[in-house]
């Protein structure tokens, strides 16, 4: 394992708080959104493309950069302040999400926004693309990484699970999938309305190596990514155990936040509740 220094910890958890703030503004001026699922992924974006991913932002289309692809398409918001802040597009264009001719659209689309690698909000489709994309670098004789951020939504789909069997045949460990386990979807909790469990038995069953840890805690998130990009023999899937609408108390764990816009006064609290958070 890498050893991750107490400042790089510091700006990884700066650049999460920033994607929520980034997140419940946007959400409240556009008037739509998807608040839950940005919440629970801040940390594993901020981990990724403030650690993680070797890309260049003023070269969006470098062919050797790692390839991101946000499976779970309706937390855009979140991936289009990551992208922000790290340099892809002024972090002011953000305010621009939902309006004509703006380049942020209400799901990602590769064909306008700088950084985006997948036209994603069908749920199941990124693990897929993301395995084709590996079996397409060989062919070219290229060398990248694609890590794939799935949820457990994305994987009551069936075609998750086609994507799995042929990671598994090709052994394309240049993937890496990771699973942003909030257990909370549109309509009440996960395990009630289509159960995944046993999870970590499931993608062991369909021939990945499992890493299980908890989504919000930097450490394990950077040791996990560290880990997955050793593994040479099988690929690998990062079970993220995470908290819908983490960061923001009465939004936590409630399906209701899942697509809810907040009114002013519950922007207000969650405002405030997200500027006091550590750091």
């Amino acid at each position: 394992m890498h050893t991750h220094g107490p400042e790089l910890l510091a700006e990884i958890a700066r650049q999460a708080k920033a994607i929520r703030i980034d997140v419940l503004d946007m959400v409240y001026r556009r008037q739509a959104g998807h608040i839950g699922g940005c919440f629970s992924a801040a940390e594993i974006l901020a981990c990724l493309y403030f650690h993680h991913l070797k890309v260049d932002p003023s070269n969006p289309g470098s062919p050797g950069r790692d390839r991101f692809i946000l499976s779970k398409g309706h937390a855009a918001a979140a991936l289009y302040s990551a992208l922000a802040r790290r340099g892809f597009f002024p972090v002011e264009e953000l305010a621009t999400w939902g309006r004509l001719g703006s380049r942020l659209q209400g799901h990602p689309d590769r064909l306008k926004t700088p950084g985006v690698e997948m036209s994603s909000g069908f749920l199941g489709h990124g693990l897929s693309i993301a395995v084709g994309m590996a079996l397409g670098q060989r062919l070219a004789g290229e060398r990248f990484r694609a890590y794939v951020l799935v949820s457990d939504g994305d994987v009551q789909a069936g075609v998750a699970w086609e994507g799995a069997l042929a990671a598994a045949k090709y052994r394309t460990t240049e993937v890496t999938a990771i699973m942003d386990f909030n257990d909370v979807q549109l309509d009440g909790p996960g395990h009630e309305i289509m159960p995944i469990d046993p999870i970590c038995d499931k993608w062991r069953a369909f021939g990945f190596d499992v890493i299980e840890i908890h989504g919000h805690n930097l450490l394990q998130i950077l040791d996990a990514l560290d880990a997955a990009a050793e593994a040479h023999s099988k690929p690998v899937v990062i079970v993220a155990h995470t908290t819908k609408g983490k960061g923001v108390s009465f939004m936590e764990n409630t399906a209701k936040w899942h697509g809810g816009v907040p009114t002013e006064q519950e922007y207000g609290r969650a405002r405030l509740e997200l500027e006091g958070a550590e750091p």
